[in-house]
């Protein structure tokens, strides 16, 4: 995969429409298992009138909640994870990083290393896990736990030692979480729940920015919320590069009820972990190699994914051929939709693929 991502155009799982029209099918007939987000969404309800006539203003609630749900008071609510991603390399250079190195996992969602390459960072490529020993003076690593579309996910204490490190480099520690609300006992986001003067095991708080999504774990990609966790050194330049009213009316009153019910998001997690697993078991009897992701995703590496993509597509099942056209990435799907896949990965013109 050419590394120079400055001057191409990302294709992204979710062009439903640009795809069916590609293969001519009725939208309403597609299984789109293209993006890794919850196939069963957190109920919305009424949405109040004044959420969509009034300007959003800033809201002590919805703030409360994300600091309940996320274990740290040190955040910033945001219109998704993609506005931070590619405000943070302008955002560095103003915060005395323009020199820096930008560590990036070599498989791993691209519009980061777009992000920085347009702002013209030297990036570097990192297989699974960053290698302390190559971590320079004032570098930056990012992090995505789990990695999306590997399914790689580093432990909390992996990620603290790391953090050590650069953080006695004078480096910043970049952690993408989108899909960490299934693991929470994984998350770094307690880290930075006390007072950056008041950290323990030599750890500058400035060192570490965390992101983290609304729309994948409680399938509500499309009100376009999430969250910075960081202390303000960085949360202060972020906000005033946001603006007012970077974050909707509708999305602020859904966020709120949606991070508060725990009896929910304790029936999603259930709901996921079953579907996941069914999932992975259907995947199984289809290939003969491993089968990772989390519980979002199930990701496989495969020589015939163009072939395969291809000939699902021409089904009308939609999944994600993976940037370096290798590896498939499938959606976890309702149970309608895994016997419809089921099906079709066992018959005879995917048979013929494997």
């Amino acid at each position: 995969m050419d590394k120079n991502m400055s001057e191409h155009t990302l294709v992204h799982g979710g062009q439903l429409t640009e795809i069916a029209l590609r293969y001519n099918i009725p939208l309403e007939k597609w299984l789109d298992l293209s993006t890794g987000i919850a196939p069963t969404s957190y109920p919305v309800g009424l949405i109040p009138a004044m959420c969509w006539q009034r300007l959003p203003q800033h809201s002590d609630a919805l703030l409360k909640a994300a600091q309940d749900y996320y274990q740290t008071p040190n955040l910033l609510a945001t219109a998704g994870s993609q506005s931070i991603i590619q405000a943070l390399p302008q955002l560095c250079i103003s915060q005395c990083f323009a020199d820096a190195r930008v560590w990036l996992p070599a498989v791993g969602y691209q519009e980061h290393r777009k992000a920085w390459q347009n702002a013209h960072y030297q990036t570097l490529d990192y297989q699974d896990t960053p290698d302390i020993r190559l971590i320079k003076q004032g570098d930056i690593v990012l992090v995505i736990n789990p990695n999306n579309p590997s399914g790689k996910l580093h432990t909390r204490q992996q990620l603290t030692e790391l953090l050590l490190t650069i953080s006695a480099k004078k480096g910043l520690l970049i952690i993408d979480e989108a899909f960490m609300d299934a693991t929470p006992e994984h998350t770094m986001t307690p880290l930075l729940a006390c007072n950056r003067d008041s950290s323990d095991n030599n750890i500058n708080q400035d060192a570490l920015i965390i992101l983290r999504s609304v729309g994948k774990f409680f399938g509500l990609a499309g009100i376009r919320l999430g969250f910075v966790v960081a202390h303000d050194y960085w949360l202060k330049p972020i906000a005033d590069v946001l603006g007012p009213w970077s974050v909707s009316g509708p999305a602020q009153y859904v966020g709120r009820q949606a991070l508060t019910d725990r009896c929910w998001q304790q029936e999603q997690t259930t709901v996921l972990n079953r579907l996941s697993s069914a999932l992975e078991g259907v995947l199984v009897q289809v290939f003969t190699r491993p089968i990772h992701g989390t519980t979002l995703f199930k990701t496989v590496i495969t020589a015939q994914a163009p072939a395969i993509f291809e000939a699902l597509c021409k089904q009308g099942i939609y999944i994600r051929l993976c940037d370096e056209k290798n590896a498939l990435r499938f959606g976890i799907p309702n149970e309608q939709g895994l016997k419809q896949l089921e099906s079709v990965l066992l018959s005879q013109p995917i048979q013929r693929l494997l």
